[in-house]
C-alpha cells in the first residue's frame, strides 16, 4: 500500500488517511490469517490494534464526538473507508462495521436517553452486537413497504409476529432493530407512514432462529431467517415515533449505500494492486504477463473503474455535507461502484487463473461480495428508475440538469 497526502485535501483528513494507512498497512495485513484463526493470538493481536486505533484518535469515525467518535463527515469518511476496506477486517478494528454502525446511527438520531445508555453504549463499546431485521421471504425487497411483520399494542408492550429472512448479523446479535408495520390498513396516511422500528432482545421467547441463510454456498454466517411469533416487547422499545420507521430506514440506507461504494473502492483498489504485482512478476509464454496486451487491457481498464467511482463516491460525499439533494447520487454510485468492483475483480482473477477463485487470495470473496451488493440495499433496477425520474422531473419542470452541482 502506497498512501501519498492528496495536494487539495486539508493537513487534517491528509493526517488520518496516512496513519490509517499505517495502521491497515502494517499492524492488520499482515496478521490477517492470525486473526481469521481465532484463539488468544487473534484475541491479542485485536485488541492491541484496537489500542492503537483508539490511542491515535482513529475510532468510530461515523459517530459524533460526545460517543467516543471523529465526527467525520462524509467526505473525510470517504477518504478514510477507502484505505480501511483495503482489509476485510479494517473497519470492525476501526469500530465502524456494518450492521452496528448503521444501528448505532439510528440510535444516535432516533433512540432516548434510556435507549442509548442500554443499547447505544454496549454497542459503541462492543460488548454487544446487533442485527438489522427487515426483508422478508415473502414481501419484494425492493419495495419495502410492501412488508407484512406487524406489532400491536397491548397494554404496554408490542407484540410482534412476521417473517424475516437475510437479517444481517442476526446469528450474533444481543438485539435486533426489526421494521414493522405498527397501523392498521384503515388508518390515515401513506403507507410509508405505517411503520415503527423496535428493538427486539434475541433471547426474547418467541422469537425463533430457523436457520443461518448459506451465502454463495457458504453456511454458518450471520444472515439468519427468523420468525416472530407473538414476540411482546415493552413499547418504549420503539425506535423514535410511531410511524417514523420508513423515514429512519432511508435514513439508515442511504448513507449505508454511501459507506458500502467507500469500502467497495478500497476493496478494489487492493485488488488492482495484487493484479498489477502479479502481472509484473508471473512469466508465461516466453515473457511477463505485463507485456501482453490483453493483460494491459485489464490494468488500463481497472485504472478507469477505480478512478470513476472514487470521484463519483467524492461528489456524493461533498453534496450529503453540504445536506444538498443528493437521491440521483446516491443511486448512481450504488448502481455504478459494485459493477465496476465486479469487473475489476474479474480481471484479477482472470489474470491469476486457480489462484483467483481460491482462499489463496481475497479475490474470490471480493467478487462476491460486490455481487450481492447489487442487491443490497435496493437492487440496482429501483435505482435507476428513481435516477431517470428524477432527471425527467427536472426537465418536465423546464430546467435541464447541471452536472456541476
Amino acid at each position: 500500500m502506497q498512501i501519498s497526502p492528496i495536494p487539495t485535501l486539508s493537513e487534517e483528513i491528509n493526517d488520518i488517511r496516512l496513519r490509517t494507512a499505517d495502521i491497515v498497512a502494517n499492524r492488520i495485513i499482515p496478521n490477517e490469517a492470525t486473526i481469521y484463526a481465532g484463539g488468544d493470538k487473534s484475541k491479542k493481536l485485536r485488541k492491541e490494534i484496537n489500542d492503537e486505533v483508539k490511542k491515535q484518535g482513529l475510532w468510530a469515525p461515523h459517530l459524533p464526538s460526545e460517543y467516543g467518535g471523529m465526527d467525520n463527515g462524509f467526505l473525510e469518511l470517504a477518504y478514510m473507508n477507502e484505505i480501511l476496506a483495503w482489509s476485510p477486517l479494517g473497519n470492525r478494528l476501526f469500530g465502524v462495521i456494518a450492521p452496528n454502525s448503521g444501528n448505532q446511527k439510528i440510535l444516535v438520531k432516533y433512540g432516548t436517553d434510556k435507549q442509548k445508555k442500554k443499547w447505544l453504549i454496549p454497542l459503541i463499546n462492543q460488548e454487544m452486537e446487533s442485527g438489522f431485521s427487515m426483508t422478508e421471504p415473502d414481501s419484494a425487497g425492493s419495495d419495502p413497504r410492501s412488508l407484512k411483520t406487524t406489532a400491536v399494542k397491548e397494554g404496554d408492550e408490542w407484540v410482534i409476529n412476521g417473517h424475516k429472512i437475510m437479517t444481517s448479523n442476526g446469528n450474533r446479535a444481543d438485539f435486533l432493530v426489526v421494521m414493522c408495520k405498527t397501523e392498521d390498513d384503515g388508518d390515515e396516511g401513506g403507507a410509508n407512514s405505517k411503520m415503527t422500528q423496535i428493538i427486539v432482545p434475541t433471547d426474547s421467547p418467541g422469537l425463533t432462529k430457523v436457520r443461518s441463510v448459506p451465502i454463495w454456498g457458504h453456511t454458518g454466517g450471520d444472515h439468519m431467517e427468523i420468525k416472530y411469533e407473538n414476540v411482546r416487547v415493552p413499547l418504549e422499545n420503539a425506535l423514535g415515533a410511531r410511524g417514523s420507521g420508513h423515514q429512519a430506514a432511508q435514513d439508515r440506507l442511504g448513507a449505508g449505500r454511501v459507506y458500502h461504494c467507500m469500502n467497495t473502492i478500497g476493496q478494489m483498489w487492493r485488488a488492482f494492486d495484487i493484479m498489477v504485482k502479479y502481472a509484473t512478476e508471473r512469466e508465461v509464454h516466453g515473457g511477463k504477463l505485463e507485456t501482453k496486451q490483453f493483460i494491459q487491457g485489464f490494468i488500463a481498464d481497472s485504472y478507469m473503474d477505480i478512478q470513476a467511482s472514487r470521484l463519483m463516491t467524492i461528489h456524493c460525499s461533498e453534496i450529503m455535507d453540504k445536506e444538498g439533494d443528493a437521491r440521483v447520487d446516491i443511486s448512481a454510485i450504488k448502481v455504478f461502484v459494485p459493477a465496476a468492483g465486479t469487473r475489476v475483480v474479474d480481471r484479477a482473477i482472470q489474470m491469476h487463473g486457480w489462484r483467483g477463485v481460491s482462499s489463496d487470495t481475497p479475490l474470490a470473496g471480493m467478487y462476491q461480495g460486490f455481487r450481492t451488493l447489487r442487491l443490497a440495499d435496493g437492487p440496482d433496477e429501483v435505482h435507476r428508475i428513481l435516477i431517470a425520474k428524477e432527471i425527467l422531473n427536472r426537465y418536465h419542470d423546464g430546467l435541464s440538469w447541471d452536472f456541476g452541482v
